[in-house]
């Protein structure tokens, strides 16, 4: 899943595709790399981000996946937590829902259940304003699991098929270095409750630790993504889309293809 963020102030890439000619050039260049999937995102979700009005969001998604769709086929992701968005994204062709906040928002789940697109649920702590300022956890690994869980059980209750859902631990999304890196190595765990798409690309959990600042984590971020895969991760969400996918391959050949 190649990240396409149309946003002035995401954390990696904020500004550089806020034009949908410039999204229809990076669209074209994730395609070249082998991307399965783009990711389409109107509001940063970055720790201490301010939020982002429906009308505006949609100024920003909407003639980017118009401009993307007269383009390519290649499926479209939006990455958004509000039911206006998601309803005027997939009116513009957008095929997949992917939702930080799990469908929690005010018609958001009747939203989802009424488009009847694939989505995918994330655990956040919080919201990305104070996100990071002190998370907590009795259990992490439980504690998302259950989160996780509910939200699965709330959207099968709302009418959504289980074969349209999938989870996100949220990596960074209220979380500490620990957390994260045990949410990480436990894995497995979350592949009983479906199929899990992780987001590590270039996070504070790839730089911190080894004193790299967001630029510099290519390596990292996809030292992550392979252990991701390796625990059973079935997407991956990155900026670095042929590099990454090389990867995988190479992990491919070696321990098999988890298709």
């Amino acid at each position: 899943m190649g990240i396409l963020n149309v946003t002035p102030d995401s954390f990696s890439d904020g500004g550089v595709f806020l034009t949908p000619e410039q999204a229809v050039r990076r669209v074209a260049a994730m395609i070249e790399e082998g991307v399965d999937v783009v990711d389409v995102g109107g509001e940063s979700t970055r720790p201490g981000a301010a939020p982002v009005d429906s009308e505006e969001e949609i100024r920003r998604v909407v003639p980017a996946i118009e401009a993307i769709r007269r383009h390519f086929g290649v499926p479209l992701s939006v990455d958004t937590s509000n039911p206006a968005v998601m309803e005027a994204a997939v009116a513009a062709g957008a095929d997949v829902i992917n939702d930080v906040r799990a469908l929690r928002r005010p018609k958001a789940l009747a939203m989802a259940a009424r488009l009847q697109v694939p989505v995918c649920l994330m655990h956040a702590q919080g919201e990305p304003g104070t996100m990071q300022s002190a998370p907590r956890y009795e259990n992490v690994v439980q504690d998302v699991m259950a989160f996780l869980q509910e939200r699965l059980e709330a959207c099968e209750a709302a009418g959504i098929r289980k074969e349209l859902l999938a989870v996100d631990p949220g990596f960074g999304f209220g979380k500490t270095l620990d957390h994260n890196m045990t949410l990480l190595r436990k894995l497995p765990a979350l592949t009983a409750l479906a199929p899990v798409v992780i987001g590590l690309s270039r996070k504070t959990m790839t730089g911190v630790p080894f004193g790299l600042g967001v630029q510099e984590r290519l390596y990292t971020s996809i030292g992550m993504a392979l252990a991701g895969v390796h625990l059973g991760a079935r997407v991956v969400r990155v900026h670095d889309v042929r590099a990454t996918r090389d990867a995988v391959r190479a992990w491919e050949l070696v321990f098999g293809s988890k298709e």
